[in-house]
């Protein structure tokens, strides 16, 4: 069960004022019907897939039933567990585009870092995990059996096609698309070498030599 913390940033909104959803309507005539009512704009802060936040573990500490809006969390335990596991070690799909240098030798300045993050499929990485499991493809690094239990589960996945160069309308496929790889050799898949990303296989020519 996809999760999203969000902080409400602007309330009172009328039609006019949302973002357009047409692309989320599957109702033509719905969509343009007039939009009566209040509207509120919300910021993401934090993405959550886990096994602990799942329905079945959420009722088996205190939700009464599956929440369908907006709802105050007056259970003690409840809240404790939520705020324990409401985390998700695989909302690391952060790069730096560019890294713009001060031009001072001066230790200690400021460096400004752009960063994207595309959005992912939640589903897709969880496919693509079942499929290749949760060894690292480039150096075979599995973090549970390097740091134990807080280990388990973790692990980036690459696409193998720039996720900025995938069209709206294609469909991901986890099997040819998806590989896992650790932090380290994600972010070398990333770092341009001789003008190009290095693929799979040259990191991994990399490595022996």
């Amino acid at each position: 069960m996809l999760q999203y913390k969000c902080i409400v940033e602007k309330i009172n909104l009328n039609s006019s004022q949302i973002v357009d959803d047409k692309d989320y309507w599957t109702n033509e005539k719905k969509y343009n019907e007039p939009y009566d009512g209040k509207f509120m704009s919300l910021k993401l802060i934090e993405q959550v897939s886990n096994n602990q936040m799942k329905l079945i573990n959420l009722k088996a500490h205190g939700l009464k039933a599956a929440p369908r809006g907006p709802m105050q969390i007056k259970d003690s335990n409840l809240l404790k567990y939520i705020e324990t596991y409401f985390t998700d070690n695989n909302q690391s799909d952060f790069f730096p585009e560019m890294v713009k240098e001060c031009d001072t030798e001066n230790e200690g300045v400021k460096k400004t870092i752009i960063v994207n993050k595309y959005e992912r499929s939640s589903k897709a990485r969880e496919n693509a995990v079942k499929f290749h499991g949760l060894n690292c493809i480039v150096c075979d690094l599995n973090f549970k059996e390097m740091y134990g239990e807080i280990g388990e589960d973790f692990i980036h996945i690459h696409h193998l096609i720039p996720i900025h160069k995938i069209g709206q309308n294609y469909k991901i496929n986890y099997k040819k698309d998806l590989v896992p790889v650790c932090p380290n050799c994600h972010s070398m898949l990333h770092r341009k070498f001789e003008g190009k990303e290095p693929t799979i296989e040259q990191l991994k020519q990399m490595i022996d030599k």
